[in-house]
């Protein structure tokens, strides 16, 4: 899918005026005759929600901005925005990510959520040396044993949700857990470092059990779970987006929290919580990379997009216009899209923006170091606002968030 123009009513007119300006980009510097943005999500099936069709219309936003930021200054005159469904199949997202390179001229992909996928991509990057920015997945082997020269991970991974959700609950007084997690790269890295987080805090993991991937039926794990030897005081959900949704619901129907066995997420997203509704989830913590309510400018950046497309921005969405932007901003440092002279724009580089604070990426391991933040569903006589559902409880800085230490497995 090809999505021309900046938004909306301003249609191909405007590129082609923008791709003759003659400006920066002239003289072989920009490949193609201009650069290619591709995002590459789940637009159909469980993540659909917390990426999805939106993600592209927040990438569309970021080019509009760097547009407006230096005008006929800017190194990329001319820039398109394509998108391709990647069914959270990592055969799929492999096929697509060598049409997007290929055939769409992509400079750089964007999002990819379920880890399996973006493992694919990561490859196919590597093979084609062209940049990879992934956003959606929370596998560390991105920064691990599976690293390149041309992917970054950018937001989150489960090194961060673990040691932010799982540390806090264990030193709460949740010491034992049951971890469920849905059986693919994403689950099984999120269980291992999160049975790692719970160890280091004290705690214990009773049990842990993989689930089919996608799944609407969790009740053989959630019965199973207050009948366990010694009785779990957690219950901790690795799954996200719909089949995180599927789970919660039947958690509640069963009344687990009721038998004294209390909810924790690996992941969660304000799309899930809107679905559920506050209530199903009020005073359940998890950890986010962003809250579009965290401060003015999150906010005046969440309206824009609200404005827009109707809906609150996930902290996916807001990621990737970040990674868009920040992509862009390294062209024009760069005066090329040639990749190997935007990666070296894009290592080491730190910034501040809407969505990072005290972000760095770092030069060994292409990991985007930011702080992250614990953070609490409110119950809805505390929502003041439509999609008012989150509360920051402590900033975790990012010299904590994340691995104090690359991962010796990546070689770049």
């Amino acid at each position: 899918m090809r999505i021309t123009g900046w938004s909306g009513g301003l249609a191909v007119a405007g590129l082609l005026l923008a791709g003759c300006g003659g400006g920066p980009g002239g003289g072989g510097k920009i490949s193609d005759g201009g650069v290619v943005l591709a995002v590459l999500n789940d637009q159909s099936g469980i993540y659909a929600d917390t990426s999805g069709r939106l993600t592209i219309e927040a990438v569309r936003m970021a080019v509009e901005d760097y547009r407006a930021r230096y005008g006929d200054k800017a190194v990329a005159q001319k820039i398109d925005v394509v998108a391709a469904d990647h069914q959270n199949k990592p055969e799929i997202a492999n096929s697509k990510a060598q049409e997007l390179y290929d055939r769409e001229h992509a400079d750089v992909i964007l999002d990819v959520p379920t880890s399996s996928a973006a493992l694919a991509v990561a490859t196919v990057a590597r093979n084609k040396k062209k940049v990879f920015i992934d956003v959606g997945a929370a596998s560390t082997e991105l920064e691990g044993k599976s690293c390149n020269k041309y992917t970054f991970h950018y937001g989150y991974n489960s090194y961060m949700l673990a040691h932010g959700t799982g540390s806090e609950v264990t030193k709460d007084g949740g010491t034992s857990w049951y971890i469920v997690y849905p059986d693919y790269a994403f689950g099984q890295d999120m269980e291992r470092t999160f049975s790692a987080a719970i160890k280091a805090a004290g705690g214990a993991v009773v049990e842990s059990d993989p689930t089919p991937f996608p799944n609407d039926n969790f009740s053989t794990f959630l019965l199973k779970a207050p009948g366990l030897d010694p009785k779990p005081q957690v219950l901790g959900t690795m799954h996200a987006g719909g089949d995180l949704v599927n789970l919660v619901k039947q958690y509640n129907e069963y009344k687990l929290r009721d038998k004294g066995v209390q909810l924790a997420l690996g992941l969660l997203a304000l799309s899930d919580i809107h679905s559920l509704g506050p209530d199903a989830l009020a005073g359940t913590r998890y950890t986010t990379m962003w809250t579009w309510s965290m401060d003015d400018q999150t906010r005046a950046w969440a309206d824009k997009f609200q404005a827009r497309n109707g809906k609150r921005p996930t902290s996916n969405m807001a990621a990737n216009y970040s990674a868009a932007l920040q992509y862009l901003e390294a062209v024009q440092r760069a005066g090329t899209d040639n990749s190997d002279k935007v990666v070296e724009q894009l290592e080491g580089h730190t910034f501040e923006d809407m969505f990072v604070r005290n972000g760095t990426i770092r030069a060994q391991d292409h990991l985007l170091l930011h702080d992250a933040y614990l953070s609490q569903v409110k119950p809805s006589s505390e929502v003041k606002e439509p999609w008012d559902y989150e509360k920051v409880i402590r900033t975790i800085p990012a010299a904590e968030a994340f691995q104090p230490q690359p991962d010796p497995a990546c070689k770049l």
